[in-house]
């Protein structure tokens, strides 16, 4: 029974790679841009997340606390974390994205400006709230479940769950509305699309809401898991999920889904038989290996330039 529980706990972890490579994907998949900044922005969505529950929790000695009960501030908790989040994705669309595309700047420099937004977040996280760390509240009574030898909390089911509920839904607005069409449109071509009386901004903020939002979304679900906070810890998971969303194809949803639960099963597969200091340098060589056999990722098609 100890290879379900693998599965159960890669399941998890691979349900977090996936939420954030969503963002990835989504940017890229419209922009042709990769927000290097986002794992930072997951980072930022897990201590808003923390911000609103502590205040309306009434711990940590905020003057804002309502002292509400734990279950109703979590389903508040998650509209309001989202919400924010995508607030700060569409801020640096708007303060370092946007003008760099309106000058037509290579697009080097646009990846360069993601990579320094997400300093930015890091550091002026870590010089206004500092470098001590920060517990999340428990907003849900822990439940264990054991199956046939094999442990389930309900806090696994609502990672795994979410994922996948995540992806219906966004594959559903990319294929099947007119703003999904739309999104679909300016990767293709976006100079044509201004053309056929489509706001080119309204669009790509859209795409960045949504994509903030799911790392908002991620990070209260990972805070809830793993419930120490601190300023850094966006930066590695959000490379994982780069490389996720790279494995899988970036620019398709399908290919982010797939690229963070195959990592998931890599990481756990390889800490349940070898010692778990091996685990990033197996699982990375597998991924590199997939790309040396499909350079392109697992959903993705080659490009093709018009001159």
């Amino acid at each position: 029974m100890e290879i379900f529980q693998h599965i159960l706990n890669a399941l998890q972890f691979g349900s977090f790679y996936a939420l954030i490579a969503l963002g990835y994907t989504l940017v890229y998949g419209v922009l042709r841009l990769i927000n290097f900044a986002h794992g930072d922005i997951f980072m930022v969505g897990a201590y808003i997340a923390f911000f609103v529950a502590v205040s309306l929790l009434g711990t940590g000695g905020l003057p804002l606390g309502t002292g509400m009960d734990p279950a109703l501030t979590l389903a508040l908790t998650v509209p309001v974390t989202m919400v924010l989040t995508s607030v700060v994705g569409v801020a640096l669309e708007r303060t370092m994205y946007r003008p760099l595309r309106r000058k037509g700047a290579n697009r080097l420099y646009v990846v360069i400006t993601a990579l320094m937004a997400g300093l930015i977040l890091e550091n002026g996280n870590l010089a206004l709230l500092g470098a001590s760390r920060k517990r999340f509240p428990d907003l849900i009574e822990k439940v264990v479940w054991n199956l046939g030898g094999v442990s389930i909390t309900n806090l696994k089911v609502i990672v795994i769950v979410a994922a996948i509920l995540v992806f219906l839904l966004l594959e559903f607005i990319v294929t099947k509305t007119k703003i999904g069409m739309a999104m679909r449109g300016i990767s293709y071509d976006k100079f044509a699309i201004p053309l056929m009386g489509i706001p080119l901004d309204t669009i790509i903020v859209f795409t960045f809401i949504l994509g903030s939002g799911m790392a908002g979304l991620a990070g209260i679900l990972f805070a809830m898991s793993y419930p120490i906070l601190e300023p850094y810890m966006g930066a590695l998971i959000g490379w994982k999920a780069f490389i996720a969303a790279v494995v899988g194809g970036i620019g398709d949803i399908r290919g982010a889904i797939v690229g963070g639960f195959l990592l998931g099963f890599i990481e756990l597969g390889v800490v349940a038989v070898f010692p778990s200091t091996l685990r990033d340098l197996f699982a990375f060589s597998v991924l590199l290996g997939i790309l040396w056999l499909r350079p392109t990722g697992i959903f993705g098609v080659a490009q093709t330039t018009k001159i």
